[in-house]
């Protein structure tokens, strides 16, 4: 894959993680209003947020399948990216 497409399916992913989170929000609003930090990096507060993991998985899958992420360490691979990134922290 490509690194345009990897961008485009990990912000398809945050995206849906976010607008299926509790309580609902919009990623892009997210983005747009976070902060940089002294090391350039956006700051979001994801953890504010909670998704069922059983809801995450399946996100995650539909993104994989509808940007054809099909070699298996490649789908390993953007789900790590995925929750060591800022996804939404899974609910107990």
């Amino acid at each position: 894959m490509r690194n345009k497409n990897i961008d485009k399916a990990l912000m398809h992913c945050y995206r849906e993680l976010f607008a299926n989170a509790t309580p609902a929000a919009s990623f892009d609003e997210l983005l747009k209003n976070s902060t940089v930090n002294e090391r350039g990096q956006r700051e979001i507060p994801f953890m504010d947020y909670e998704i069922e993991e059983s809801v995450f998985d399946e996100i995650v899958e539909d993104t994989t399948k509808l940007y054809k992420i099909k070699h298996k360490i490649f789908k390993q691979s953007f789900k790590n990216t995925i929750l060591f990134g800022c996804s939404p922290k899974f609910k107990k």
